[in-house]
């Protein structure tokens, strides 16, 4: 019976030794204070992570996007940190333990590439910044507003508001539209009118009712000019300038006020004609 009691089982500890009150009383401070510093580690974690969210969010010209990205590289690093300082705790050499960790890394890697490449994928997005919450983009054939950029995906809504979810992968290897980035748009329309109507005059109608309105902008000057003989209509094409908040509203309403200042003025819109000839033999 002493001969067991005297067997080295772990750690250079016998059963002997494992049974008494003093290793008993350590290893409950250990646990204590492995807890403790678990707990500590979350609670720092998440504090260092709310702090670089919320000063992406504070400041302006600052990337949310971006703080959002090393809020939680910051907590696990600091997550990571307290599991190695438990680890030193109970003894455990954390050498090794990072060389295992490592190998199944390896395995785990080959096992996922394909997830992988979204999150590296998603990393170069995070750094290069080509879209960030808010922006209204148009992505591997979809369109609509970011909601979120993570290491796996981004999220978007559209304009029905309904969730997008695309792939990182996707996203960086495709080519990317991003409607928010330039503060100002071009608008663009064009305005059929008969053959028989009075040119001039049709340009000064669209000219008066387009630079009117407040949202247009002077400065790129504004085109409009005669660019196309259709089947059964001269064509203007008319492009004018506005604040990317306006574009849609703007382009939908001088279509309905130029139509209407159009029948004012008593100039045809015409709908396309065919003229048929008949040969008699």
């Amino acid at each position: 019976m002493e001969d067991l009691l005297n067997t080295v089982i772990w750690n250079g500890k016998t059963i002997a030794d494992l049974l008494s009150a003093e290793f008993l009383a350590t290893m409950f401070g250990s646990v204590i204070a492995a807890i403790l510093i678990l707990f500590l580690g979350f609670i720092v974690g998440g504090w260092a992570r709310r702090r670089l969210v919320n000063l992406g969010i504070s400041q302006k010209h600052l990337d949310e996007t971006l703080f959002n990205f090393f809020g939680n590289v910051a907590r696990y690093v600091i997550i990571g940190f307290a599991v190695i300082f438990v680890l030193n705790t109970f003894g455990i050499q954390t050498t090794s333990f990072v060389a295992l960790i490592g190998a199944a890394g390896l395995a785990i890697g080959l096992a996922l590439q394909g997830t992988l490449s979204n999150v590296a994928a998603g990393v170069m997005i995070v750094f290069f910044r080509p879209v960030k919450i808010g922006d209204f983009v148009e992505v591997n054939g979809q369109m609509g507003t970011v909601k979120d950029v993570t290491l796996n995906f981004i999220e978007l809504a559209s304009s029905a508001n309904v969730q997008i979810i695309i792939p990182n992968a996707q996203v960086w290897g495709n080519t990317i539209i991003n409607y928010s980035t330039y503060d100002t748009r071009r608008a663009e329309w064009t305005f059929g009118v008969g053959y028989g109507a009075n040119l001039k005059l049709a340009e000064e109608v669209i000219r008066k009712v387009i630079l009117n309105d407040p949202r247009a902008k002077q400065e790129p000057a504004p085109f409009i000019q005669v660019n196309n003989l259709g089947d059964s209509s001269v064509d203007f094409l008319v492009r004018v300038w506005c604040d990317r908040a306006d574009l849609f509203q703007f382009q939908a309403d001088m279509k309905r006020q130029v139509k209407e200042a159009f029948d004012e003025a008593g100039i045809d819109i015409p709908f396309p004609t065919q003229t048929v000839v008949q040969v008699k033999g």
